[in-house]
């Protein structure tokens, strides 16, 4: 499963960006990676470890603006089509797979 965070946080006063910044490195400490700004992405082995960053990121939630989670399978992840600019990124690479003996 994979978990993508996208959110638009007010950024005008000095403590909404605090708040931003605060809430977009707890999204890092929790292993997200910035897919493009405002949108964390993180890799999750089962619907259980879903569900446990959902309550994650919703306590680290800042007092305003708006915060969607969407969670989605490695076969529609598969399916994402990625440009730079007009050159085609090919598909996305999934993590690595651990053996555990």
């Amino acid at each position: 499963m994979w978990m993508i965070v996208m959110f638009d946080l007010p950024v005008i006063e000095k403590a909404e960006r605090l708040a931003a910044t605060q809430f977009q490195n707890a999204l890092l400490d929790m292993g997200f990676e910035m897919a493009q700004f405002s949108v964390y992405m993180r890799f999750c082995s089962s619907q259980t470890q879903v569900d446990t960053y959902c309550k994650y990121v919703e306590r680290s939630l800042p007092g305003g603006g708006k915060v969607n989670i969407l969670q989605f399978t490695d076969k529609q992840y598969e399916r994402i089509i990625t440009f730079r600019g007009k050159v085609n990124q090919g598909l996305p690479k999934l993590p690595d797979q651990f053996n555990l003996f």
